[in-house]
């Protein structure tokens, strides 16, 4: 079984930055590949930035340049740095977890982001 907890969310102003963790509690986290996703108000659930195992990320066009996704496998632990927030980057963020040999992918609880002034 896989367990993902999130943490690093809040209120921040339009132009600043948070940066979340997500914790992996299960076996073999560096063959896991993670990723973060959005959802906003009425929104569907969209992808912010995906890392594999082997650290190469990807990021969707419309999230370049401002997000940054890492990982530490030391510790298990995927990071989303935001950075320039607006307020259309306002949602709850989940972290995700799927591997190629599981039967399922694995979801946080999330953590709500909002930037407003």
């Amino acid at each position: 079984q896989v367990e993902l907890v999130e943490s690093g969310g809040g209120l921040v102003q339009p132009g600043g930055s948070l940066r979340l963790a997500c914790v992996f509690s299960g076996t073999s986290f560096s063959s896991w590949d993670m990723g973060w996703y959005r959802q906003g108000p009425g929104k569907q659930r969209k992808l912010v930035a995906s890392i594999t195992g082997g650290g190469s990320t990807t990021y969707p066009d419309s999230m370049k340049g401002r997000f940054t996704i890492s990982r530490d496998n030391a510790k298990n632990t995927v990071y989303l740095q935001m950075d320039s927030l607006k307020p259309e980057d306002t949602g709850v963020y989940y972290c995700n977890a799927d591997h190629r040999a599981a039967t399922r992918a694995y979801w946080g609880q999330g953590t709500q982001v909002t930037v407003s002034a």
